[in-house]
């Protein structure tokens, strides 16, 4: 009897299992999962009508913030102390008499949040490259700062009601700590043991890998990459990667900054004509740790930015991580070629700009 043959794998088709380096973890691919018809929650859509400027908005220029602080009329970046922070420098020491199951430490630290423009009505992908560069200077700075005390210094930005964010402004926050949170420590470890079996920074020879495959490329240039990551979890996941060997974003050279500020402007205003929406998004930075670890050899780790946009089908339908990814493994319902492909055939011409194009454009 004729032996059954076997079908040919296809990533489109068959569930498979990825493996994430820099969290030695795996995610479940099921890429056939996207045909099946979606009758679950739909998110109504975001409203459009953000004002320029609002006065009860606290991060406008000269608006009143919770505790009676006066935002100064700025009109580049502004940083201030949240006035809500997670995080404070003098909290008293738990003490470390404790039951193994039963564990705490000390946690202090400060945290900022960060003003990209004095208008409310833009985003990162709207602005100009020479606004953009101020912002790059400004993260750079502040690590700096704050990394001279402090072990980690962690820049995001919430973007969009879908992902928390509650002021219609374009900011980010900056928290930094006297401990290395879970996943920087994850990093560290699986970049160090990279380094050490292979002898080169994991996301050094990933980048060269990627730009020489081009399969999962989103957008690249001189100094960076951009690529739907091997492992992506969200669906249209990104990272953003230097080209060169660069431990922290404050040893960028001015080129690669300005570099930096045209190629997230290009990632960012194709995430927005994807579903012609404002592509919400939690991205972070990545670069290794500072305070005493400034000190110490980092040569394993290598600068980087995470994007992770919630949004699947369309800008009402987003990827719920729940139920067996919160219990299990996490899944993705479409592979990160799919993905790559859907992201870089889009135009760079931010949608906005094409349809106010009869009107003079966008003021700015």
């Amino acid at each position: 009897m004729d032996s059954i043959s076997k079908p040919t794998f296809d990533p489109k088709e068959h569930q498979h299992l990825r493996y994430n380096p820099l969290r030695d973890s795996w995610v479940l691919v099921s890429a056939h999962r996207m045909k099946r018809p979606w009758k679950g929650q739909v998110e109504k859509p975001p409203e459009d009508n953000t004002p320029r400027h609002d006065p009860n908005n606290p991060l406008c220029p000269g608006s009143v913030r919770a505790h009676g602080e006066v935002n100064p009329e700025y009109d580049s970046t502004f940083m201030f102390d949240n006035d809500f922070p997670a995080l404070q420098p003098d909290a008293p020491d738990p003490g470390s008499d404790h039951h193994p199951l039963f564990q705490s430490k000390a946690a202090r630290g400060v945290c900022k949040v960060m003003c990209f423009h004095p208008w409310s009505d833009i985003t990162l992908p709207l602005m100009q490259p020479a606004e953009i560069r101020k912002v790059i200077d400004k993260w750079a700075e502040v690590i700096v700062e704050l990394g001279a005390e402090y072990t980690w210094v962690q820049i995001f930005e919430n973007k969009g009601a879908m992902m928390g964010c509650s002021n219609p402004h374009p900011h980010c926050q900056v928290w930094a700590s006297n401990f290395l949170p879970n996943e920087a420590a994850l990093a560290e470890r699986c970049q160090r043991d990279f380094l050490q079996k292979h002898g080169e920074p994991l996301l050094v020879q990933y980048a060269r890998m990627e730009a020489q495959a081009q399969e999962r490329v989103v957008v690249e240039n001189e100094h960076w990459l951009v690529v739907v990551p091997y492992w992506a979890t969200w669906p249209f996941q990104t990272l953003l990667l230097p080209r060169r060997h660069v431990p922290r974003l404050p040893d960028l050279t001015a080129q690669e900054r300005d570099s930096l500020a045209s190629i997230m402007k290009r990632l960012l205003a194709k995430n927005d004509n994807l579903f012609e929406d404002s592509f919400p998004y939690s991205m972070g930075w990545h670069g290794a740790p500072t305070g005493s670890h400034l000190q110490e050899d980092m040569s394993h780790w290598q600068l980087h930015a995470h994007y992770y946009p919630p949004l699947l089908r369309s800008a009402t339908i987003r990827k719920f991580m729940v139920g067996y990814e919160m219990l299990a493994n996490e899944q993705r319902d479409l592979t990160p070629e799919q993905a790559a492909e859907q992201l870089r055939k889009l135009g760079e011409e931010h949608y906005k700009m094409k349809k106010t194009e009869g009107d003079g454009g966008m003021e700015n």
